[in-house]
């Protein structure tokens, strides 16, 4: 690891649906054609120093890859302890569910409950270092929590919009960490028409997921993560709970850069992405043999996380399940919290609705011959079921 306090960065961004590259050291938004932008690596100059072996000894949180992350000064490194969160091995559950094994990555022990913290301490660092001054970001819950606390870290100043009938657990986390909270009667993408004006009208810069490059950099190092939890490979299957999706895009964006570093080979886990019966756009989409999914008209879904009716990155999502030869299936509320119990009572992890609904999507998978009974299956709990703690199922 370099001594010093500047790291080499991403070399440019990239358009995800044209290709076309981009300065990478300015604050940037969506592409020219309205597309999420990928922060890109020199990774041939890396290949020989950012190796598995390299990583023995460092600190124990996502900052451990550094040299595939965007933020050029240590000093913006936003830190609260996130990343590095433990893959649990989970027999009973296998042994429920009729595959060889099983494991949860338990991102609920974040620093603020959610697997948000990775996204959001690199789109805060990232903004911070480019010079940003105040934060936005419409949010169904968690994502607000993160940013807020990222930013309140940085001393910059976050605005937050939410549906009013956000979790409050969440909403009194938002209010802990002294942001600018407003409640709106919609769903997320009516908040992020609110976050659109004051971002026009204000100067605020926007962390709407996927519309900034650099919240997806968080979320890959899930993908590392896995590798090293695993001793060097990666599972047959993932099962992902997918909103805005980034990351199930960033996961398979690790993967991809693993392979050019010489981490990996081209074996590439298959990406299940996990909806809510009452807002499934990507489940209809890859039903469909759509490229992009139609907005979801009138979402339900007492897991917040999964009311996102419509995603930018709709396409990285499908192209992912579709080069993996994975799937998209939806649960119904009730189910969800029925599997929230089972695997609470099997593991000792209280999941989130969404991390019940990636053990309720295995059975249905197994039947259309996407997970074999003979794999080695790593479910993704995204969140904390304490922050939803009094929320019941819309179903």
């Amino acid at each position: 690891m370099d001594d010093g306090s500047t790291l080499p960065g991403a070399s440019h961004l990239e358009c995800t649906w044209t290709g076309e590259t981009f300065e990478s050291e300015a604050l940037q938004g969506l592409s020219p054609v309205g597309k999420p932008l990928f922060a890109r690596y020199d990774l041939a100059a890396l290949r020989d120093r950012f190796t598995p072996e390299s990583l023995e000894g460092r600190r124990p949180d996502l900052w451990r890859y550094e040299e595939v992350l965007p933020v050029r000064d240590r000093r913006y490194q936003v830190q609260l302890g996130e990343g590095w969160t433990p893959l649990v091995d989970a027999p009973r559950t296998a042994k429920r569910l009729g595959v060889r094994r099983l494991l949860v990555k338990n991102e609920g022990i974040n620093p603020t409950g959610s697997f948000k913290d990775r996204g959001l301490a690199l789109a805060v660092s990232r903004a911070w270092e480019l010079g940003a001054e105040e934060l936005a970001l419409p949010s169904a819950g968690n994502a607000g929590s993160a940013a807020s606390a990222y930013g309140a870290a940085a001393g910059l100043p976050v605005h937050v919009v939410v549906p009013q009938d956000t979790p409050a657990p969440i909403l009194e986390e938002i209010r802990a960490f002294g942001s600018d909270l407003q409640l709106l009667d919609g769903l997320i993408n009516d908040c992020g028409e609110v976050v659109k004006k004051g971002v026009e009208e204000k100067g605020w810069w926007p962390l709407s997921t996927l519309k900034e490059p650099y919240r997806v950099e968080g979320k890959k190092t899930m993908g590392y993560e896995l590798f090293e939890q695993l001793g060097g490979r990666l599972p047959d299957a993932i099962v992902y709970p997918t909103g805005g999706g980034t990351g199930l895009i960033g996961m398979w964006k690790a993967f991809h850069e693993m392979e050019e570093l010489g981490w990996i080979g081209s074996e590439r886990p298959r990406m299940i992405s996990v909806q809510s019966a009452g807002c499934a756009p990507m489940v209809r989409a890859w039903e469909e043999g759509a490229e992009e999914a139609d907005l979801w008209e009138n979402a339900t879904t007492y897991a917040s996380g999964l009311r996102v009716p419509g995603a930018v990155g709709d396409f990285l999502i499908l192209r992912a399940l579709r080069e993996s030869g994975g799937g998209a299936v939806a649960v119904k509320d009730h189910v969800m919290a029925e599997w929230v119990a089972k695997l609470g009572a099997d593991t000792g992890i209280f999941a989130a609705p969404e991390g019940g609904a990636v053990a309720a999507a295995v059975p249905p998978m197994m039947e259309q011959g996407i997970i074999d009974p003979d794999d080695e299956v790593v479910l993704f709990n995204t969140g904390s079921g304490l922050k939803y703690v009094g929320m019941t199922p819309v179903d």
